[in-house]
């Protein structure tokens, strides 16, 4: 396999389907269901531009499956979108789901674009044409969009109005990461930081370790990386490294993550924090650490550098930071592997309870959120580690594992209707 083979997520997604799905025992008719998408939509997106242009742009969905509830996925605006990756995506939202046994199922979409090089008002009159485009596969009981790379909690508010327009009312909960004033969660921007700690905090326990004693690298320091290095330095975890796209901080002693956070904002960027050293952003991945947390984007760790990773714990705050040819690498090494459908399950999570209190009109405060979503973090943990445990499989396959076996036996029970 090539490397760009290996880096395609729809193919990396259905080696580790196929995995688990033979480790099931299930079915080829059940396998057939399970692997393919229930429904895609491509739409062409014309948008009017400041100086005049009318620019036609592609977008995205994909809904993975519905079996076990309303698809639920996030929206991304990127260049590089394309179809086989909002497929990976959407399907890794069905398990992640089933994981965190939330009553959704996994769908995800997409634009074609290069949003920094877009006004508000172009990025708007895209979302809005692009939300009318795919207006026949979402809905508070059909699919709910969300945030993901490069679209955030004021998208969300366009894409929640046009529906409200089309639609003749205030639909609050046809989308979830919105701003609070139109029904969004307390919790929610921190949710998927959040997760990736809880869950650290339960896979230190089989290592004896205290967040006191134990070393983090943390790649990204966006939403997910950043929000996991803040609540991870509260708790008394030493992040000893923070690598962002334009350079990396290292620091033995432990970084001031707060300070760091400050810097950032005045400055924008990590570099020249004075708080540490800055060192080589390719190398800094391989420091000897006790838990690496990959939390920017896919395909980090590869068959090309897997080995040379130097921890005990990886926790995948992003989705798909591992390729799947680098699964077989990290289980010689005896790396305990916390899988993206788990570790990042934290955001759709506190999602779901935003979409329960939109559609309740009743909304919790922060400590209820955080202590809910701690149920079924650590329940979740649990549950697949019995499961790797009782089978003799890695973490990741006992995830996918649980997760097949959940959206399989909802099939089951409903039936084929013909």
């Amino acid at each position: 396999m090539t490397l760009e083979q290996e880096k395609n997520p729809w193919l990396a997604a259905e080696v580790r389907f196929d995995k688990a799905a033979a480790t099931l025992g299930l079915d080829d008719g059940m396998r057939k269901v399970l692997k393919k998408p229930a429904r895609e939509m491509t739409v062409n997106i014309p948008v009017m531009l400041d100086d005049g242009r009318l620019e036609v742009f592609t977008g995205y969905r994909v809904q993975h499956s519905v079996a076990r509830g309303p698809g639920k996925g996030g929206i991304r605006y990127a260049p590089d979108v394309n179809l086989d990756e909002v497929r990976a995506l959407a399907s890794w939202m069905t398990w992640k789901c089933a994981v965190v046994n939330i009553p959704y199922g996994g769908a995800k979409g997409g634009v074609i674009c290069s949003p920094t090089l877009m006004s508000d008002g172009e990025l708007e009159r895209l979302t809005r044409r692009y939300t009318s485009g795919i207006m026949d596969m979402i809905g508070p009981d059909q699919d709910i969009p969300a945030p993901d790379i490069n679209t955030n909690e004021r998208v969300m508010a366009w894409i929640m109005d046009t529906y409200s327009m089309h639609a003749r009312q205030a639909t609050t909960a046809v989308v979830t990461g919105k701003p609070m004033e139109l029904g969004g969660s307390l919790g929610r921007r921190e949710a998927t930081g959040r997760g990736c700690m809880i869950v650290t905090m339960e896979a230190l326990k089989k290592f004896r370790l205290t967040p006191e004693t134990t070393k983090v690298v943390i790649q990204g320091f966006g939403n997910v990386g950043g929000m996991a290095a803040q609540l991870m330095a509260e708790r008394g975890f030493r992040i000893i490294a923070i690598i962002e796209y334009d350079g990396a901080i290292y620091n033995a002693e432990g970084l001031d993550i707060q300070a760091l956070m400050d810097h950032r904002k005045e400055t924008g960027s990590i570099n020249d924090f004075a708080g540490g050293e800055a060192i080589d952003k390719a190398e800094a991945m391989f420091l000897q650490c006790d838990v690496l947390i990959p939390a920017a984007t896919e395909n980090v760790v590869t068959s090309q550098n897997a080995e040379r990773l130097n921890c005990k714990i990886l926790c995948e705050g992003a989705n798909g930071p591992t390729t799947a040819v680098a699964d077989g690498i990290l289980a010689e090494k005896g790396i305990f592997v916390i899988p993206d459908i788990l570790a990042n399950a934290g955001g759709v999570t506190v999602s779901y309870f935003e979409w329960v209190q939109d559609r309740q009109g009743y909304f919790w405060n922060e400590k209820l959120v955080n202590e809910r979503l701690e149920d079924i973090m650590v329940q979740s943990f649990a549950s697949v580690a019995k499961w790797g445990e009782t089978r003799k499989v890695d973490n990741r396959t006992a995830a996918y594992m649980l997760a097949l076996d959940r959206v399989a036996s909802a099939i089951r029970l409903r039936g084929i209707y013909a």
